[in-house]
């Protein structure tokens, strides 16, 4: 999976950008253009305490912006998010929902580049949904965030009311219902997987942090930059005023391979595949289950005679699919990363069918499979399209699924124990057994 642009945190500098708030109801304006204004943030930021470290590789310290006149001064209009408009005054529009805000971090790249237009156009949360994108960039992106704002504009997308953009969380993610976390720093050559923690880490305690301070109490946030299972559990950790549950790693794209893997092999089209679980982390010890799977309604087992091949070359093609993409295409999965968030999006907005469920990596804390408590692993889960979901209850286990489990959450366990020190447990020590990145976050 890909990971976008960098989201400069604001423990590494302590200039803010104030974000273009394009609130149409609260300006009064003489011509059809707003300009982006950039001042001091007014809200204190809180900034990182210093832990020690203990750890089995070197750590690589974050990088620092580079502030500059040109940046600091640098505006951009975005006129038609600047009309002033009343939703209940239109025939067309006032049988819509009240608008809803979402923040996604990372907007400036190539994920976001996909995902903002099917925000934007309804396709997630329906015909009558008006939606305000709150885009979180940084120092470096800005520029081209403008240039995402731009394109945002000329699409004419109805049911986009309002776009706001900027550098600091604290700004961008208030009053935030659904917070999209993508942005994160891209594994570098050399880099070990526990000094990536550690780097994204910082950045996913400090929008934790955020959030915690000044989005809605009952927000959606989906991490989705890398490692995602221990980011969003370091997110969660630093946000205690909203509910644990509420936060989501991205493993659908491990479910949409799978399930097309299956229907390779079967011979039928992907939609005959239902009750796809991937379990546990996003990495190579990730555990897509054909135990539970099934195939126009019967298990996959039954379907599928080769078990050899489901317990071998499944699994390790759902596992590697990322990589082998880079190879053809040259670059990571940015499309269909962005279409498994909107996925991921939609199960949680739109009751699950009859039967059926989804996989989302989601806090352990009360889980009937016998799972770690506190960590974030991938589990079956259903909806009722409230936003909220349960955890399902009537699963199969056998040796081999229960073993490939174990793996995965010895995994995050050893993650956890890496970062500590973000998660306000102490001094953090990195015995991770072996690097098990997916090729797509390198």
């Amino acid at each position: 999976m890909s990971v976008a642009d960098l989201t400069t945190s604001p423990v590494t500098s302590t200039y803010t950008k104030t974000s273009s708030r394009l609130h149409s109801s609260q300006l009064s304006l003489s011509s059809n253009r707003l300009s982006v204004h950039f001042s001091r943030s007014p809200r204190p930021i809180p900034r990182a305490q210093n832990f020690k470290i203990t750890c089995s590789v070197n750590q690589v310290p974050a990088p620092v912006a580079v502030q500059t006149e040109e940046a600091k001064n640098k505006s951009e209009c975005f006129g038609v998010f600047c009309q002033t408009y009343d939703l209940k005054a239109e025939e067309e529009t006032k049988s819509w929902k009240k608008l809803i805000n979402v923040a996604v971090s990372g907007a400036a790249g190539m994920i976001s580049n996909h995902l903002l237009f099917k925000l934007a156009s309804g396709e997630v949360f329906g015909p009558n949904q008006p939606v305000a994108l709150k885009l979180l960039g940084s120092e470096r992106s800005f520029q081209a965030l403008e240039g995402v704002a731009m394109e945002l504009e000329d699409s004419l997308y109805p049911l986009l009311r309002e776009v706001s953009i900027g550098i600091n969380p604290y700004e961008v993610f208030e009053d935030a219902e659904w917070a999209l976390l993508i942005g994160a720093k891209p594994r570098g050559p050399g880099m070990e997987r526990a000094g990536l923690l550690d780097i994204n880490g910082q950045i996913f305690a400090e929008q934790g942090k955020a959030l915690n301070a000044v989005a809605s109490r009952n927000v959606k946030v989906i991490v989705v930059g890398n490692p995602c299972n221990t980011n969003a559990l370091i997110c969660l950790k630093n946000a205690p005023n909203i509910p644990a549950k509420n936060f989501h790693a991205l493993t659908r794209l491990d479910e949409n391979r799978a399930k097309c893997q299956l229907a390779l092999k079967a011979g039928v089209f992907y939609d005959k595949v239902s009750n796809m679980t991937i379990w546990g982390n996003h990495s190579t010890t990730q555990v897509p289950d054909f135990l539970n799977a099934r195939i126009n309604g019967s298990p996959v087992k039954e379907v599928i005679k080769d078990h050899k091949w489901l317990e071998e070359e499944f699994t390790e093609k759902v596992q590697k699919r990322g990589g082998v993409l880079i190879q053809k295409w040259g670059r990571s999965s940015a499309a269909s990363t962005a279409v498994s968030i909107a996925d991921a999006m939609k199960s949680l907005v739109t009751p699950t069918p009859e039967g059926d469920w989804f996989s989302t990596g989601v806090y352990t804390n009360g889980n009937p499979y016998g799972i770690a408590q506190d960590i974030v692993f991938s589990m079956p889960c259903r909806s009722k399209g409230d936003g909220d979901y349960e955890l399902v209850k009537d699963i199969t286990f056998d040796e081999y699924l229960r073993k490939r489990i174990a793996k995965s959450e010895a995994e995050l366990l050893a993650e956890k124990r890496c970062v500590a020190h973000l998660t306000g447990e102490g001094v953090a020590f990195c015995d991770l057994p072996e690097d098990t990145m997916l090729p797509g976050e390198m």
